[in-house]
């Protein structure tokens, strides 16, 4: 049965603009956004970067829910029922979470997959989709299950990648689309429609270790993708690649180009040059 609203809805996500932007989104549809539940990050990824991300975490979070972060995925059952939610919005948060924390919420726990599912399922539909060659990805609220990124259909739509992208330009377009199509989500919950099953579709995982050295034995054009694709690889797997090797030196390219421009270091392949037109210090030592 689908409690009389306000519904109570945590927010599951790493990045706290996008908790606030549902936060917002969540009251203006008339529910109550009671917590933002966030991921602790591993050893492994402890950097200045690391913490200047949680800094930001703690800042921008939304100041009027509390901020959680449970001791693992074995512990989100406990700590989400705490908050007796009849919703859970989840976008972009590392862990695969368990059944039994699916359980908890009354009514779903919903995921908002950048991509056009069931295209590009996995945790990187940017990068891929550019590697693709693909001129849009998208927006798509689904129903969360066990596996990744593959229950009901509640609502989707398209998201233009523009030839510079990056993910600085990407998350307002995200925000938009979700303003525009969470609506649907909550209307089609609140009849009881549990969306539209999904076909057959792609699932990728991270970039092989291979792609985060610059292959100039490819042409040009793919290149030139390697270079745009790692430009939108999210946080923690983002700042690996692509590394070129020249003189010695490894430098990480941050931008290039298939057109000539000035002051930019010419760079052959095996069709033709591109341009690097940015590039900065590897994490190394």
């Amino acid at each position: 049965m689908i409690p009389d609203a306000p519904w109570r809805v945590v927010i599951v996500s790493q990045l706290p603009k996008f908790a606030a932007g549902y936060a917002e989104l969540v009251r203006a549809l008339g529910h109550e956004p009671v917590a933002h539940l966030a991921a602790r990050f591993p050893p492994r990824f402890d950097s200045s970067r690391t913490r200047d991300f949680l800094g930001r975490q703690l800042l921008e979070s939304p100041q009027d829910l509390d901020l959680v972060y449970p001791g693992g995925p074995e512990r989100m059952a406990a700590v989400l029922r705490s908050y007796e939610p009849d919703l859970l919005v989840c976008t972009a948060f590392p862990w695969r979470i368990p059944a039994e924390a699916l359980a908890v919420p009354r009514i779903a726990c919903v995921n908002g997959h950048p991509s056009l599912l069931p295209e590009y399922r996995g945790p990187t539909p940017f990068g891929w989709a550019i590697r693709s060659g693909e001129t849009e990805i998208g927006m798509t609220y689904h129903l969360m299950e066990a596996s990744f990124d593959t229950g009901n259909i509640l609502a989707q739509t398209a998201v233009p990648l523009a030839e510079d992208e990056t993910l600085e330009t990407l998350w307002p377009k995200l925000g938009e689309a979700a303003r525009e199509i969470l609506p649907t989500v909550f209307e089609r919950l609140a009849r009881g429609d549990m969306g539209d099953p999904q076909g057959e579709g792609s699932y990728q995982s991270l970039f092989e270790e291979e792609y985060a050295t610059l292959d100039t034995t490819k042409p040009a054009e793919e290149v030139h993708r390697q270079v745009r694709a790692w430009r939108v690889t999210p946080f923690g797997v983002a700042g690996r690649g692509p590394i070129l090797e020249r003189d010695g030196e490894r430098v990480r390219v941050v931008k290039s180009s298939l057109a000539q421009v000035g002051g930019a270091e010419r760079l052959e392949c095996a069709d033709g040059p591109i341009w690097i037109v940015e590039t900065e210090p590897t994490d190394e030592h």
